[in-house]
């Protein structure tokens, strides 16, 4: 019989737990036979010693098994995204329905708010009423009438990875990527998901900021995740800027719903459509990205929309009339330069952390969300500004915090010689 000692006391060592060592311990995170303090002792140790491919592998597995498994009965393959995490990153809210629209399922299993990224759970409850948390046989009957359903995940799902999560967050072990990958996976693999892409962001508004750290990140990821038996691959894509010019959970809804309904094109429709061809490519449906854009251009992806929102408490009208049930701040500031120049670098975590001190996110687990904070109109890279001319648009609650606001998105911005044009999508891992 396993004990956390035990199996503490190997990666002590340098050696690796056995597969049923690590799955005794996940459930023994799960159960509560393991402590808080035995959890950290393991999260350093995997940090510090790291694992195998066979032993990450394990581990995920283990994870996903703390908890309950999903299975479908489906007329087609249930498949899902899964973003690393960025700012102006509102994909999912726009790939879901459109996904949908092409003969696939989307159980859809998102997060909140982490660090300097929003989650896209935040995002959806700015809509009124939208309820991220339904029951399994509501899930089940949504996703099926549906075809898709964005939700948290239920405390029967991976509990194992939730006890652990936290005690990484506070033993400063969140950077391990086997560690990372385990966390990431035996969730989405929970939800007996069929294919799965992975978009793994690089540069200044993501966790990885280096290309070399995105690609390590997603070989762990693809790597791991297939031998789990889940058709996966993984884009590496750009972030360097936020992927939208508003930062912020109503804001963000708002750059969806004009997306959707066909008002705007740009990074996050052209990022939507090649996540969701290479998700359907992996899920044997052919011609993607002609059938994903046909969806939104002939306005049926935001009817698929509008169902799930209804389908999961928001307003039966929202697609036809979204910007009165979206929240606005009582505060819009106009954020001026004060030099002339090029854009040559925005600092994308810095507008995230800006977004959190404006109240659009969480410093700790209990803080309560203001979902029509955040930022507009915030400039791109290589675009020239004059003194005087707006670099972005603060949506505040008061005046002091869009007076501290404004002086940070002016130190997030640097003006130098243009930076080279970058593509969305940088390279593909599979």
């Amino acid at each position: 019989m396993s004990d956390a000692r035990a199996v503490i006391g190997h990666l002590r060592r340098g050696e690796e737990p056995s597969a049923r060592d690590l799955a005794w311990f996940a459930q023994g995170l799960a159960d509560g036979r393991v402590s808080a303090a035995q959890g950290g002792a393991f999260a350093m140790g995997v940090c510090l010693r790291g694992l195998s491919e066979a032993g990450r592998v394990a581990l995920t597995l283990a994870m996903r098994d703390s908890g309950r498994v999903l299975d479908w009965d489906l007329p087609g393959p249930v498949v899902d995204k899964h973003s690393t995490g960025g700012v102006g990153d509102c994909v999912s809210l726009v790939l879901a329905p459109m996904l949908a629209c092409c003969g696939v399922y989307v159980p859809m299993i998102s997060g909140r708010g982490l660090g300097h990224t929003g989650g896209t759970l935040d995002k959806l409850e700015a809509i009124p009423g939208y309820s991220v948390s339904p029951d399994e046989e509501r899930l089940r009957a949504i996703v099926a009438e549906v075809g898709c359903a964005i939700v948290s995940a239920s405390a029967d799902i991976a509990p194992a990875d939730k006890r652990l999560y936290a005690i990484r967050d506070v033993s400063g072990t969140v950077e391990s990527l086997d560690l990372i990958t385990a966390s990431i996976l035996s969730k989405k693999l929970a939800a007996g998901l069929q294919a799965l892409v992975l978009d793994v962001k690089c540069g200044s508004g993501a966790f990885m900021k280096t290309p070399d750290e995105a690609r390590a990140l997603a070989q762990a990821l693809v790597d791991t995740a297939n031998a789990a038996k889940c058709p996966t691959t993984a884009l590496l894509t750009d972030m360097s800027q936020p992927l939208v010019p508003s930062l912020g959970n109503a804001l963000e809804v708002e750059m969806s719903m004009e997306v959707l309904t066909g008002a705007r094109t740009g990074p996050l429709r052209d990022l939507s459509v090649a996540l969701g061809a290479e998700l359907l490519a992996t899920a044997g449906v052919p011609d993607g990205a002609a059938r994903l854009s046909e969806a939104l251009d002939s306005g049926v992806a935001v009817e698929r929309f509008g169902q799930m929102v209804y389908a999961l408490g928001g307003p039966r009208s929202f697609v036809e009339d979204w910007r009165r049930f979206l929240p606005e701040a009582p505060v819009i500031r106009e954020v001026t330069a004060r030099e002339s120049g090029i854009v040559a670098s925005v600092d994308g975590e810095a507008l995230g952390l800006t977004v959190v001190d404006l109240g659009g996110g969480r410093r700790v687990e209990t803080d309560e969300i203001n979902p029509a904070v955040g930022l507009t109109e915030v400039v791109r890279l290589g675009q020239r500004v004059e003194k005087g001319q707006p670099l972005a648009r603060v949506h505040a609650a008061r005046e002091g915090q869009a007076d501290r606001a404004a002086e940070a998105v002016r130190a997030a911005i640097a003006y130098g010689d243009a930076p080279e044009p970058c593509d969305a999508v940088l390279e593909r891992v599979a």
